[in-house]
């Protein structure tokens, strides 16, 4: 039997965008129930890697594998099913909060009752099960957004993308929310990747970070070795904001 070391592995994988190289990564993997915060400036290319991992856009080459298995062309839908990913936006329906959040397990197959009691559950676990009833487009911010991620989590993936998730919210909304999300990844024990340009907010939640800049990893391994042990001064620069639990 194949012995499985990594959830999800990546060989080899480029990525075009508009005719243009934005991802050059020749291997990159996380274990199961890992956090991984992937960091750099604008146009360092984190979207674009949480997208080509999602199979959302094409990739030039390379090779990703989910469990061990490889994921073809054959089989990104039944991939994507396994997975979730958050953006920026909450990019919620103009229906109710429960209905947003049980529409991805109805896509499942999930029965009408089930998917809503997982729904309202999901809801709960965010602190946000008394808006169940309210309409997705009457919400602050702060709210959207947790109601955003208990629909990613309904669906109860193996491995969750999150791609700058707090960087439209005020300060206070975006350190609670990190903390709760930091605190329902490690009960739930889901795999995550967070992009983020915000030092601070990656930090709160991974085990492990990855520096990104031009499409390619410049350096990565455990926060505080990152922190402490810049390769070059592309890195050191993020020491400067960095959480002080970790900076010593």
């Amino acid at each position: 039997m194949k012995k499985i070391i990594s959830l999800l592995e990546v060989e080899n994988l480029k990525v075009k965008r508009g005719g243009v190289q934005v991802i050059d990564l020749p291997a990159f993997s996380v274990k199961a129930e890992e956090k991984v915060a992937v960091i750099g400036p604008n146009g360092a290319g984190k979207s674009s890697l949480l997208l080509g991992l999602a199979c959302l856009v094409g990739r030039e080459s390379g090779r990703i594998s989910f469990q061990g298995t490889e994921v073809t062309s054959r089989d990104e839908t039944a991939y994507r099913r396994r997975i979730a990913m958050v953006f920026q936006e909450p990019l919620l329906f103009d229906t109710t909060v429960l209905d947003n959040v049980a529409e991805g397990l109805r896509i499942r197959g999930t029965r009408r009752s089930e998917a809503r009691a997982l729904g309202m559950e999901s809801l709960e676990l965010f602190k946000v099960g008394h808006l169940a009833g309210r309409s997705a487009h009457k919400l602050s911010g702060g709210e959207a957004q947790r109601v955003s991620l208990a629909r990613a989590f309904a669906v109860r993936p193996e491995l969750i993308l999150m791609d700058e998730p707090f960087s439209s919210l005020d300060l206070p909304t975006r350190i609670v929310l990190a903390e709760d999300l930091g605190r329902i990844l490690h009960e739930s024990g889901t795999a995550a990747i967070i992009a983020t340009h915000d030092r601070i907010e990656a930090l709160r939640v991974v085990d492990r970070l990855v520096v990104m800049d031009k499409g390619a990893v410049i350096q990565e391994g455990n926060p505080a070795e990152v922190i402490e042990n810049p390769v070059n001064e592309f890195v050191a620069a993020f020491r400067r904001t960095a959480h002080p639990a970790i900076v010593k």
